[in-house]
């Protein structure tokens, strides 16, 4: 089956403008702070969204800020991820969610864990799904830096003592790490910014 083509429109980048193909797009893009860009499947339309204000996600107002005082939210092609916890340790659960749709690509849970590893296998899960072709996201969003810090280090830095009850959750963060350590990925990581955007789209609303 023949992969369908897509056009890049890059608002804010290196270089605005119309790409044709993921590879140039990101050069414009990757670690480029404020980047905004859209994939479109017709140039037509991507030629005109690109004279077009770059399109923003309805604000929101969890934050306690009211819609004006909040920045919009990036309109991109990634994949957000979070971890909610009902104690520490307690029953844990992750997913991720897709920015533009808002619908869930995958759900785990756990009767035992930490926010922190969730979040960090949240991150893993999404990275491994990109690099077995199973999904297509040039970014993962997460409102974690210490899930960020751990994924970078390769290492899942819990103070969570391994037991029989855990077991099953420490086989995953050890095949985690193993994960990290066999392979490279393009897929870039960025932290989601609560307070300009409201709460990532993968929140558990438990707060």
């Amino acid at each position: 089956m023949a992969k369908k083509e897509k056009f890049y429109v890059v608002w804010q980048g290196r270089v605005p403008g119309l790409y044709l193909s993921w590879a140039e797009c990101e050069a414009q893009v990757k670690g480029f702070a404020g980047a905004t860009y859209k994939s479109f499947l017709n140039r037509a339309e991507a030629e005109a969204a690109l004279h077009q204000t770059p399109p923003s996600f309805k604000r929101a107002a969890s934050t306690g800020k009211t819609p004006s005082e909040q920045s919009p939210r990036p309109f991109l092609e990634a994949l957000c991820v979070d971890a909610a916890c009902s104690g520490n340790p307690g029953p844990m659960e992750y997913r991720g969610v897709d920015l533009q749709t808002g619908k869930e690509v995958f759900h785990r849970a756990y009767p035992l864990g930490t926010n922190n590893i969730g979040e960090f296998l949240a991150i893993v899960h999404g990275l491994a799904l990109v690099v077995q072709a199973q999904v297509s996201y040039p970014l993962i969003f997460t409102d974690s830096r210490t899930a960020l810090a751990w994924v970078k280090a390769k290492k899942c830095r819990t103070k969570l003592k391994a037991s029989a009850k855990l077991a099953t959750l420490f086989d995953h963060i050890q095949r985690a790490e193993k994960w990290l350590a066999e392979h490279n990925w393009a897929t870039q990581l960025a932290k989601w910014e609560t307070e300009k955007w409201g709460e990532i789209p993968a929140d558990f609303g438990r707060k």
